[in-house]
């Protein structure tokens, strides 16, 4: 966590701040050492006047308007696409960052999209947006990269279990709901998803396309190949959403451009950045939604050999898809830019 830079502090807006993720970013941001001079929060009209505590300050929530970026440094947005596509270019035009956590600027050319542990020189590229990955991709490229830079990584195939808070507060109270009227032998009425969450997976997160693959899947092909520069890699992805309330997990298959033991590529997980190695089958131990869940790290463990392909490595990989997966990676992504002085 980067100190002050030569004494400098940093105006903050944060735009959907009573959001699941904006509360989350406010949570994760009192933790750090964040040079910050001056924080405003932001949300649509029906949100504004409510009263947020941040660490120390007690804030209260502003519209957010055309007007509201003025002295802002930086601008954390964590909203609707349609806000996003709307306010990204008014916060550059009013010469702050934006740093978005929605999927409209994440493919555009000019629009760096960054994991801090990953690739991190590319903030310098910024033309005033840079936007986070989904957060089933993150944690995904954090494990791929360290054995990537090691023994190139040739083709992927991950199936995802992604908890209902990646779909935002709603979807977090239907499983609630559902869950009770279940245990009591009583119907349920899905709203958020096409079908009932509780006790259930749905093996559909965004909407289907032509050939059979989900945005959600289809976001985590392009956005890793991008975070990664590698355009052409092979990948296949199938999505699922699961009744657990926070924190994404993945089953990876991993083929390499040679074979790695398992205890070798440990080793590499185990000393990259922002990686926690849990692995030992003996005493049942490997990573887990509810215990990754308030955590900043991402958890990789049942690290095998494919039986499958002589060339390939399978392992499990876990993280809070509301810190690292989207709050946590804004914030680092802010201390990376003041770290380079790009900001």
């Amino acid at each position: 966590m980067p100190q002050e830079t030569n004494g400098k502090l940093f105006n903050v807006a944060v735009v959907g701040a009573t959001g699941v993720v904006g509360q989350e970013f406010l949570r994760v941001l009192a933790t750090r050492r964040f040079p910050l001079r001056d924080l405003r929060l932001l949300s649509s009209k029906r949100s504004a006047g409510k009263r947020i505590t941040c660490g120390e300050r007690e804030i209260t929530v502003e519209e957010a308007t055309t007007r509201s970026f003025a002295g802002a440094d930086l601008v954390f947005i964590s909203a609707t696409d349609e806000v996003s596509r709307h306010f990204a270019p008014i916060v550059a035009k009013a010469g702050a960052i934006a740093i978005d956590d929605s999927g409209v600027w994440r493919m555009e050319p000019a629009v760096p999209l960054v994991v801090p542990e990953v690739n991190p020189c590319d903030v310098e590229r910024h033309q005033g947006i840079l936007a986070i990955p989904n957060c089933s991709t993150t944690p995904l490229v954090m494990a791929l990269w360290p054995l990537h830079c090691v023994n190139r990584v040739e083709r992927v195939i991950v199936a995802t279990y992604q908890s209902v808070s990646g779909t935002g507060r709603a979807a977090m109270e239907e499983l609630v709901e559902q869950s009770r009227r279940v245990s009591e032998n009583r119907g349920t009425s899905p709203h958020v998803y096409p079908h009932q969450i509780a006790y259930n997976l749905l093996p559909e997160i965004g909407s289907f396309k032509d050939d059979g693959y989900t945005s959600e899947e289809w976001k985590m092909t392009a956005e890793t190949r991008k975070i990664m520069h590698e355009p052409e890699l092979p990948f296949s992805a199938t999505c699922v959403r699961v009744p657990v309330y926070v924190s994404h997990s993945a089953a990876v298959h991993v083929e390499f451009s040679r074979a790695m033991e398992p205890e070798f590529a440990r080793d590499i997980l185990r000393k990259a950045p922002g990686v926690v190695v849990q692995d030992d089958p003996s005493i049942s131990l490997y990573p887990q939604p509810w215990t990754a869940a308030g955590r900043d790290e991402v958890f990789v463990g049942r690290i095998r050999h494919d039986s499958s392909n002589p060339k390939g490595l399978v392992f499990w990989v876990v993280c809070d898809n509301l810190r690292k997966g989207a709050a946590l990676n804004a914030l680092q992504i802010a201390e990376e830019l003041i770290a380079r002085d790009a900001i």
